[in-house]
């Protein structure tokens, strides 16, 4: 159950795709499996429920198909706290879902391999029409901030020109943009990432990990980035265990080092860092402390099989 919300200037609006999750009950491999539990996932989506058990006033606009997994979703949102006004219906299109794969890295550390079966979904269809909804213009209205990630744009064509439509408006409202960029090759294969970069490129916020850096913009080195994102307010440089490398304009790099856990799944650990981060600031912590209550939050994730944090700390 979400915790009860404290007053804050605006909400968080987390924008994208849900996706049904079916994991194999027993810890198995999936030509093993003859039961599956039915979990919800969704870089958005997680750090919306994450976002709600904190406390925090948040929104989430989204489509989801006409069934089944579509009304346990809104339930399940619903119950975290999160205002679903700003999520359509899709009557033709599905709700995605994706699978997961139990696995082993030669490391001997859990690596599940995701099998996703979004093509053709409901979100998949978001296009800048979806801004003239009035109930998602409602929502938008009353953002602080405005949460989104790079698997947005690589949904379809139609969702990255919805996200560039989204940053214009944004922008113009003078709220927040945050962008967490998860870079996902397999939406961009055969693909130009334009639209990827570009949102990169609008952020205010960006949060990106070195790894995805190196591989989207060929670097992670400090003084490029600054170079490369000139309108960021801030860039979270995500170094894995190392921690967070806190760029601002005119300020000196500031290492923040990451919390030193067992690792059961890091399958949403991102995720939950984005919540917790965002979480902080919205109750005006200064950025440091944000970083490492995010670290808090992530660390809670990596300690479970789930998406997200089974049990969010406080703040």
């Amino acid at each position: 159950m979400p915790r009860s919300k404290v007053p804050s200037p605006g909400a968080v609006v987390c924008v994208g795709e849900a996706l049904v999750v079916l994991t194999p009950t027993q810890d198995v491999p999936l030509a093993d499996a003859e039961t599956f539990t039915r979990t919800v996932g969704g870089a958005e989506l997680n750090v919306a429920l994450t976002l709600g058990r904190l406390g925090v006033d948040v929104a989430w606009v989204s489509r989801l198909g006409d069934d089944g997994f579509a009304d346990h979703v809104r339930a399940l949102a619903t119950d975290a706290g999160i205002d679903v006004s700003a999520v359509a219906t899709d009557p033709v299109r599905p709700t995605g879902l994706y699978v997961k794969a139990p696995g082993t890295a030669a490391d001997g550390s859990r690596r599940s391999r995701m099998h996703y079966y979004r093509s053709g979904s409901a979100a998949s269809a978001l296009s800048p029409a979806d801004l003239d909804d009035p109930a998602v213009a409602a929502v938008l209205d009353r953002a602080a901030v405005v949460h989104v990630s790079g698997i947005t744009t690589g949904l379809s064509d139609s969702a990255a020109q919805f996200c560039a439509a989204l940053a214009t408006r944004v922008h113009a409202a003078g709220t927040t943009l945050s962008v967490d960029l998860n870079h996902r090759p397999v939406l961009w294969r055969d693909r130009d990432d334009t639209p990827l970069r570009d949102l990169a490129a609008a952020a205010d916020e960006l949060l990106l990990g070195a790894d995805e850096a190196r591989a989207v913009f060929g670097t992670d080195d400090p003084a490029r980035l600054r170079e490369l994102f000139p309108r960021a307010r801030r860039v979270l440089l995500k170094q894995e265990e190392h921690g967070v490398l806190v760029l601002e304009p005119g300020a000196p790099d500031r290492h923040v080092p990451a919390l030193s856990v067992e690792v059961v799944e890091p399958v949403g650990a991102g995720d939950a860092f984005a919540a917790g981060y965002l979480a902080a600031r919205q109750r005006d912590l200064a950025v440091d402390d944000a970083v490492v209550f995010g670290h808090r939050c992530a660390a809670a994730a990596l300690v479970v099989r789930a998406d997200r944090p089974l049990d969010v700390p406080s703040l």
